[in-house]
């Protein structure tokens, strides 16, 4: 007899429809496991009899076939236990008849039965939803996530002998989804905490006001890392439907989800050991990298020059598109990364700065330490500000304004934005349409024609130089970009020469 369950596998941060096809014969006893099963799934066939056994069923003592469709898709994870121990009880005859009709199973079995949770079921009820599933079998503790998909029936289980209640009245019933978080400012450090540093301030006041990407340059002990550390507090909050989406992602990944949904915007500090798989994601199958685990948020990437070139060259694409598209051989995948990056790097290997007295490096080791920075990716940066040492009374002054308070100009801005381009959207994602249409009046055009032969500025840099200019004059509630705002859009554009 053939039964047949639903279920799914991660690929990247989505879900794959699996079709688990059980056969249950006579014959010489075996189990086997076909349809490009990774390690952890061909262990489920011992994780399987142990909880069949344990849980009051019986294991056919027969030649069981299970298969895995389609074929040519590699699965992965132990998430298909639940699936494959459905379609074996449904083959042998212990469920009821229709019991795995429109629905699909996930979960982890342990020996004893019970089911433990398993990562990316926000993603497969979603998939449920698209293929059209009734219902969706899941552990117990991915309930309340999978319910935020608000597609199929999800039915929360917590041992292997509660899939004879499917469809009838003693099913358990429905979760509650997981609570958003309510929209208030987002706790943690202030910019306050950040003396002195006047233009660096400004700075990324500007970069969280149009989601622009942001090099910070200077000595240790000037303030760049505390800085980069405090940019979230002065982003918006996650909207609903992004706060959904890097749950999708987080709970893909296998990070922990916990009983409410975070509005707080993702932000990643990968140490510069990283590969270039670690960062923008790759292996066998494709994983997602911190570039997609930042999605919506920040990156930041500290001593900037000590990060590998291949590492740093694989950010171009990312940065440029907002996705990744990851190729492996039978798999292709397309991974979201749309998010700030903050860079962090000092003038020199010594980290005093060539025009500093204390300095001791040639300027062959100036000219190659600052080359790992190709020309290509930094194009793609916005903002170049350099920062030099506090000076004591810097130090020891009253703090500076807030993040509440720069946070309530940068909503502002955003707001122009939103009103322009489309909700929860900011200059930074301006398509080159969209840069060219923005309203320049004749003296900031005439301006930007200057900077534009004076500074070598590519064509990239060109529009990027308008969409800096854009969210200036969004700062200063202007409906024109004026000639002000062009020119500090320049002075922020890193230099060819530079």
């Amino acid at each position: 007899m053939i039964a047949t369950a639903r279920t799914f596998t991660l690929l990247g941060v989505d879900a794959h429809p699996v079709g688990v096809e059980v056969d249950v014969r006579r014959g010489l006893q075996s189990f086997a496991l076909v349809g490009l099963p990774d390690a952890a799934v061909r262990e489920s066939r011992e994780r399987v009899r142990a909880a069949l056994s344990n849980s009051g069923f019986e294991f056919p003592k027969d030649r069981i076939t299970a298969s895995l469709a389609p074929a040519d898709l590699r699965k992965g994870g132990p998430g298909l236990d639940l699936a494959i121990a459905a379609a074996l009880l449904g083959s042998s005859g212990q469920l009821p008849e229709g019991a795995l009709d429109g629905v699909a199973f996930t979960g982890e079995l342990a020996l004893d039965g019970s089911i433990r949770p398993v990562p990316g079921a926000l993603a497969m009820a979603e998939a449920a939803r698209r293929e059209g599933l009734t219902a969706l079998a899941v552990p117990e503790a991915n309930g309340p996530e999978a319910a935020l998909a608000r597609g199929p029936r999800i039915v929360p289980l917590t041992h292997l002998r509660e899939l004879g209640l499917l469809g009838g009245e003693e099913e358990p019933g429905p979760p509650a989804p997981l609570a958003l978080e309510p929209n208030v400012n987002p706790g943690g450090l202030d910019i306050a905490d950040l003396r002195g540093q006047a233009p660096l301030r400004r700075a990324l006041e500007i970069a969280a006001a149009g989601g622009h990407n942001i090099l910070i340059v200077g000595p240790p002990g000037a303030g760049k890392s505390m800085a980069a550390r405090r940019l979230p507090s002065l982003l918006p909050v996650l909207s609903d439907a992004e706060a959904v989406e890097v749950l999708r992602i987080a709970s893909a990944c296998g990070r922990t989800v916990d009983g409410h949904t975070s509005r707080r915007r993702p932000f990643r500090a990968p140490h510069h050991t990283i590969s270039a798989a670690g960062l923008v994601g790759g292996g066998t199958p494709p994983r997602a990298g911190e570039v997609t685990l930042a999605h919506r948020g920040v990156l930041f990437l500290d001593e900037l020059a000590e990060f590998s070139r291949d590492a740093l060259e694989a950010l171009r694409e990312p940065l440029e598109s907002g996705s990744i598209a990851i190729v492996r051989a039978g798999h292709a995948v397309e991974l979201p990364c749309r998010f700030m990056l903050v860079a962090a790097a000092n003038p020199c290997p010594c980290g005093s700065g060539p025009e500093s007295a204390e300095c001791y490096c040639s300027a062959a080791q100036v000219r190659r330490y600052e080359s790992r920075l190709s020309g290509a990716l930094a194009d793609r940066i916005d903002i170049l500000v350099r920062v030099a040492r506090p000076v004591a009374a810097e130090i020891g002054a009253d703090e500076g304004e807030r993040s509440a308070t720069v946070r309530e100009r940068v909503l502002d801005a955003r707001a122009r934005q939103h009103a322009r381009l489309g909700e929860w959207r900011c200059n930074a994602e301006m398509s080159g349409r969209e840069t060219r249409g923005a309203r320049l009046d004749a003296e900031a055009k005439e301006l930007l024609e200057t900077g534009y032969e004076r500074l070598r500025l590519s064509g990239r840099g060109y529009d990027r130089a308008i969409r800096l200019a854009r969210t200036i004059a969004d700062l200063d509630g202007s409906p024109d970009v004026g000639p002000e705002h062009v020119g500090e859009a320049l002075s922020l554009r890193r230099r060819a020469e530079g």
